[in-house]
């Protein structure tokens, strides 16, 4: 069956239409956290930081980053708010995927180069754990909310 639009010979009802959004899933192994500080490696594919901040004591050249994307990044408010404590990290989570639903353009485009190979997502937070990248991965890879113990 042809996929597409119809050429001038072929009725309209004998194709079918291109997905307005593409939900096909991601594979977790394309989407990889790292930590700026932690050398780059050739296996890291497109290397994007998703922080709002640069990374302090990181040059441009340590780095190797492909893009640096920081509207995708918590807004300056929720932020300073989160202050990366553990204890309001179920709040935080909430509250950036709100804000992230305010860049589905940037999201479907994530998705898209998830797709085609690998990226990582470099941020500079020292909890590998309680950080923006870690909800931005979940949204990616279209992981529904979960409950974290913060204990």
């Amino acid at each position: 069956m042809r996929l597409g639009p119809p050429t001038a010979a072929e009725p309209s009802a004998s194709y079918r239409r291109w997905p307005e959004v593409d939900n096909r899933p991601v594979a977790a192994s394309n989407v990889v956290l790292k930590r700026a500080y932690e050398p780059p490696e050739s296996t890291d594919g497109t290397r994007i930081l998703v922080d709002r901040l640069w990374p302090r004591g990181v040059s441009k050249a340590e780095a190797r980053l492909d893009e640096w994307i920081k509207e995708i990044a918590p807004s300056a408010e929720l932020r300073t708010w989160f202050g990366h404590d553990p204890r309001r990290w179920d709040e935080f989570r909430q509250r950036y995927r709100a804000e992230l639903a305010q860049h589905s353009e940037m999201l479907k485009d994530l998705r898209r180069r998830a797709r085609e190979g690998r990226i990582t997502l470099v941020y500079s937070a020292r909890d590998e754990v309680h950080n923006d990248a870690v909800v931005l991965r979940d949204v990616l890879l279209g992981r529904a909310e979960r409950k974290w113990s913060t204990s």
